[in-house]
Protein backbone atom coordinates (compact mmCIF):
# COMPACT_ATOMS: atom_id res chain seq x y z
CA UNK A 1 0.00 0.00 0.00
CA UNK A 2 1.28 3.23 -0.88
CA UNK A 3 0.73 6.13 1.65
CA UNK A 4 -0.01 9.82 0.17
CA UNK A 5 0.13 13.03 2.05
CA UNK A 6 -1.80 15.88 1.16
CA UNK A 7 0.08 19.43 1.50
CA UNK A 8 -1.85 21.88 4.03
CA UNK A 9 -2.32 25.61 1.72
CA UNK A 10 0.63 27.27 3.15
CA UNK A 11 1.44 31.12 3.54
CA UNK A 12 4.23 32.89 4.29
CA UNK A 13 4.58 36.95 4.95
CA UNK A 14 8.03 38.38 5.10
CA UNK A 15 8.04 41.88 6.07
CA UNK A 16 10.12 44.05 4.58
CA UNK A 17 12.37 47.30 5.80
CA UNK A 18 12.75 50.46 3.35
CA UNK A 19 16.68 48.90 2.47
CA UNK A 20 18.08 48.75 -0.95
CA UNK A 21 19.16 45.34 0.25
CA UNK A 22 15.28 43.59 1.01
CA UNK A 23 14.18 43.33 -2.65
CA UNK A 24 17.01 40.34 -2.58
CA UNK A 25 16.44 38.89 0.79
CA UNK A 26 12.60 38.76 -0.65
CA UNK A 27 14.25 37.20 -4.03
CA UNK A 28 16.51 34.29 -1.58
CA UNK A 29 13.02 33.83 0.63
CA UNK A 30 10.68 33.02 -2.31
CA UNK A 31 13.08 30.24 -4.08
CA UNK A 32 13.77 28.78 -0.50
CA UNK A 33 9.54 28.77 -0.16
CA UNK A 34 9.67 27.39 -3.69
CA UNK A 35 12.10 24.71 -3.31
CA UNK A 36 10.83 23.14 0.38
CA UNK A 37 7.08 23.06 -1.46
CA UNK A 38 8.71 21.16 -4.35
CA UNK A 39 7.72 23.75 -7.01
CA UNK A 40 11.35 24.39 -8.62
CA UNK A 41 9.71 24.86 -11.85
CA UNK A 42 7.54 28.07 -10.55
CA UNK A 43 10.98 29.85 -9.65
CA UNK A 44 11.98 31.83 -12.68
CA UNK A 45 8.85 33.26 -13.56
CA UNK A 46 7.71 33.85 -9.67
CA UNK A 47 11.62 35.32 -8.90
CA UNK A 48 10.77 37.65 -12.15
CA UNK A 49 7.11 38.79 -10.74
CA UNK A 50 8.04 38.99 -6.89
CA UNK A 51 11.06 41.02 -7.80
CA UNK A 52 9.10 43.60 -10.21
CA UNK A 53 6.55 44.06 -7.34
CA UNK A 54 8.87 44.36 -4.32
CA UNK A 55 11.37 46.82 -6.06
CA UNK A 56 7.77 48.61 -6.91
CA UNK A 57 6.90 49.09 -3.29
CA UNK A 58 10.76 49.98 -2.27
CA UNK A 59 11.18 52.39 -4.49
CA UNK A 60 7.54 53.88 -4.02
CA UNK A 61 6.13 54.13 -1.05
CA UNK A 62 7.82 55.85 2.05
CA UNK A 63 7.66 53.11 4.87
CA UNK A 64 7.67 49.41 5.34
CA UNK A 65 6.03 46.77 3.11
CA UNK A 66 5.76 42.86 3.17
CA UNK A 67 5.81 40.38 0.71
CA UNK A 68 2.73 37.17 0.73
CA UNK A 69 3.45 34.19 -0.80
CA UNK A 70 0.55 31.56 -0.62
CA UNK A 71 0.05 28.48 -2.25
CA UNK A 72 -3.14 29.03 -4.93
CA UNK A 73 -3.46 25.39 -5.53
CA UNK A 74 -2.98 23.03 -8.85
CA UNK A 75 1.14 23.91 -8.63
CA UNK A 76 -0.04 27.36 -8.22
CA UNK A 77 1.74 30.05 -6.01
CA UNK A 78 0.27 33.96 -4.89
CA UNK A 79 2.29 36.65 -4.66
CA UNK A 80 1.19 39.66 -3.12
CA UNK A 81 2.78 42.87 -1.99
CA UNK A 82 1.68 45.63 0.63
CA UNK A 83 3.20 49.14 0.58
CA UNK A 84 1.66 52.46 1.80
CA UNK A 85 1.66 54.41 -1.62
CA UNK A 86 -1.91 54.43 -1.89
CA UNK A 87 -1.45 54.95 -5.63
CA UNK A 88 -2.39 51.73 -7.71
CA UNK A 89 0.60 51.48 -10.77
CA UNK A 90 -0.29 52.67 -14.48
CA UNK A 91 -0.26 48.55 -15.69
CA UNK A 92 -2.42 47.57 -12.63
CA UNK A 93 -5.02 50.05 -13.43
CA UNK A 94 -7.65 48.77 -16.51
CA UNK A 95 -7.57 50.16 -19.20
CA UNK A 96 -3.69 52.12 -19.50
CA UNK A 97 -1.93 51.38 -22.66
CA UNK A 98 1.49 50.12 -22.23
CA UNK A 99 4.66 52.01 -21.51
CA UNK A 100 6.68 53.27 -24.90
CA UNK A 101 9.24 51.05 -25.83
CA UNK A 102 12.14 53.46 -25.17
CA UNK A 103 10.19 54.76 -21.60
CA UNK A 104 12.62 55.23 -18.80
CA UNK A 105 9.88 53.39 -16.27
CA UNK A 106 7.25 51.35 -16.02
CA UNK A 107 8.21 48.05 -17.99
CA UNK A 108 8.66 46.25 -15.12
CA UNK A 109 5.52 46.03 -13.72
CA UNK A 110 3.77 45.54 -17.57
CA UNK A 111 6.39 42.67 -17.75
CA UNK A 112 4.19 41.21 -14.45
CA UNK A 113 1.01 41.89 -16.48
CA UNK A 114 2.25 39.69 -19.63
CA UNK A 115 3.75 37.04 -17.43
CA UNK A 116 1.62 36.59 -15.12
CA UNK A 117 -1.43 34.04 -15.43
CA UNK A 118 -3.70 36.44 -13.36
CA UNK A 119 -3.09 39.81 -11.38
CA UNK A 120 -4.88 42.80 -9.44
CA UNK A 121 -4.56 45.66 -7.25
CA UNK A 122 -6.57 47.00 -4.11
CA UNK A 123 -6.34 50.29 -2.70
CA UNK A 124 -6.23 49.47 1.04
CA UNK A 125 -8.36 52.40 3.09
CA UNK A 126 -9.19 52.95 6.80
CA UNK A 127 -8.00 50.97 9.82
CA UNK A 128 -5.15 52.57 12.00
CA UNK A 129 -2.63 55.34 10.98
CA UNK A 130 0.00 53.57 8.26
CA UNK A 131 -2.18 50.70 7.36
CA UNK A 132 -3.35 52.43 4.38
CA UNK A 133 -1.57 51.63 0.94
CA UNK A 134 -2.23 49.31 -1.62
CA UNK A 135 -1.59 45.44 -2.56
CA UNK A 136 -0.56 43.80 -6.01
CA UNK A 137 -0.76 40.55 -6.24
CA UNK A 138 0.00 38.09 -9.54
CA UNK A 139 0.03 34.08 -10.12
CA UNK A 140 1.85 31.94 -11.95
CA UNK A 141 1.21 28.35 -12.32
CA UNK A 142 3.24 25.25 -13.20
CA UNK A 143 2.91 24.62 -17.56
CA UNK A 144 0.96 21.14 -17.32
Amino acid sequence: MVASTVSPPWTYTLQLPQDPRAPGVARATLRNVLRVHGMHELTQVAELLASELVTNAYLYSSGPYSLRLRDAGRGRVRLSVWDTDPRIPAPFRWGMPPPEELAERGRGLHLVTLYAECWGAYPMRGGLPGQGGKLLWVECAAKV
